[in-house]
């Protein structure tokens, strides 16, 4: 237990891949305080880790060693089943592909999270709606994802990330596969509903515009963040 007043807090965290006879060193000793509602970038080189980072943080892969609290609660000693309802309620996630399953609406899609953490449909279907407003589509909320043009998609996955609710939401290059236009107009959207949700946002880019337009922007390398 942590007396910080911090979401969340990394402390010493290292990563290493390959083989005993050719380890490849990724993270070594990161430190990262992230406060309520701070909209932090990480920006790097590619291959510097900036990924790998943010899986850690978001519990989707486990450091070597180092600690990593959430409110308080200390992560890396949580059980399986607690990272997983973790990563479900107070966290979101968008990637630079979209990640929608194709079978399903974008309402469906959005849906996804709520119906996982056994939610009551009706809620989650009015909830789900709401937001797909707030980006633009409530009027292709039964279109497959495969009927969306990219812009479109990214617009439903940030939609899904926020229908829980999150208190901080991870975005890796959530920008990178569309072009200028749709890029900003995503961006835009994703900064003005964690604003409006109080929502703390670690978004990793290669654009330094956006990165730049963050609270706080951060340099992955050498295996450290640097300010």
């Amino acid at each position: 237990m942590t007396s910080s007043t911090n979401l969340l807090q990394a402390k010493n965290i290292h990563k290493t891949y390959g083989t005993a006879d050719n380890p490849v060193q990724v993270l070594s000793g990161v430190n990262l305080d992230v406060e309520p509602s701070e909209k932090l970038a990480i920006v790097g080189a590619s291959g510097s880790g900036k990924t790998t980072l943010l899986q850690i943080l978001g519990c989707l892969d486990l450091p070597d060693s180092g600690t990593l609290f959430f409110n308080n609660v200390e992560l890396t000693k949580a059980s399986d089943n607690q990272l997983s309802t973790h990563r479900n309620s107070e966290v979101g996630f968008i990637f630079q592909f979209h990640y929608l399953l194709p079978e399903f609406t974008a309402l469906e899609n959005v849906m996804m999270p709520a119906i996982i953490a056994r939610k009551p449909q009706q809620e989650t279907q009015k909830k789900a709606m709401g937001l797909l407003d707030q980006v633009g589509l409530d009027h292709r909320i039964h279109h497959r994802s495969g009927e969306l043009s990219g812009g479109e998609q990214q617009r439903v996955a940030l939609a899904r990330a926020l229908i829980m609710e999150p208190s901080l939401l991870l975005a890796d290059e959530p920008t990178g596969n569309l072009d200028t236009a749709n890029g900003d107009q995503v961006f835009q959207l994703l900064t003005t509903l964690c604003r409006t949700n109080n929502m703390s946002v670690i978004m990793v880019t290669h654009n330094m515009e956006l990165a730049l337009s963050m609270d706080r922007c951060l340099t992955l390398k050498d295996g450290r963040l640097n300010g």
